[in-house]
């Protein structure tokens, strides 16, 4: 099941935000910029921005999010925004004899479906196990004849069985991850992750994390979503057709 954190951000970041805006066309110095900051003029001059189109301040306020429960399938969709930093639970030193998986909704919605997918993930830890067992013992062995202590043998024999076996594991397979993101990168994530056209992993991922940064910076989020909250929708003729529906969707959620 799919769990987000937002682990740490950027230290009053709308007003950190305003200050690296406000140091382009100011003498002043950083204390004196912040001290005349109050959350009016703060929140003046981030809607000021936002309409010139002035983003890259916004570089300068980060997110960290915990994610658990989701599939290597979102993983090689989430790496794409590569304006972001990744931590990934290594399937090189991390077994997964007994890994879990993420079903699809639609998959799950059709029991004869549901029983390919089931058997395909039992076969696949089956598998998994059986290379695992051969590769670690051809590994150990060989350790152990090169007069590699048991101890350290059985180390270096894991990982080794480890690197080769994963090659089997599904698309499927659930993984976790923490990922840093400016507030710049994450507007363009939620602009094409939030869309109705995003596949359902990554869309899900996308609206849980939005709510969280809107709940931790709202002046900062409050635009935020997929491209047509705030213009036409950008995907023409592939729209979802449903514009009005979304953009109500996400004004309501400007209470978080």
């Amino acid at each position: 099941m799919l769990k987000v954190q937002l682990l740490s951000h950027t230290a009053q970041p709308e007003r950190i935000v305003a200050c690296a805006a406000k140091m382009c066309y100011s003498s002043a110095g950083a204390d004196d910029i912040l001290d005349g900051l109050t959350d009016e003029k703060t929140a003046g001059f981030l809607d000021m921005l936002n309409n010139l189109g002035h983003e890259s301040p916004f570089e300068h306020a980060s997110f960290t999010f915990a994610v658990e429960g989701v599939s290597r399938t979102l993983l090689a969709q989430l790496t794409r925004h590569r304006i972001a930093s990744y931590s990934v639970k290594s399937q090189r030193y991390v077994n997964e004899t007994e890994f879990s998986h993420v079903t699809p909704p639609e998959i799950e919605d059709l029991p004869e479906a549901r029983e390919v997918f089931m058997n395909a993930m039992r076969q696949d830890r089956e598998n998994y196990e059986k290379l695992f067992k051969l590769l670690f013992d051809k590994h150990f062995d060989r350790l152990i004849k090169d007069g590699e202590p048991e101890k350290q043998a059985r180390v270096k024999a894991e990982k080794s069985a480890n690197e080769d076996a994963r090659y089997v594991l599904p698309n499927a397979c659930e993984t976790k991850l923490i990922v840093t993101m400016n507030v710049r990168s994450l507007w363009n994530f939620f602009e094409l992750r939030c869309c109705n056209r995003a596949q359902w992993e990554i869309r899900a991922l996308a609206e849980e994390m939005l709510k969280l940064c809107r709940a931790a910076a709202p002046g900062l989020f409050k635009s935020a979503g997929p491209g047509c909250v705030s213009g036409p929708c950008p995907e023409g003729r592939m729209s979802c057709g449903k514009i009005t529906e979304v953009r109500k969707k996400y004004a309501e959620q400007k209470g978080y």
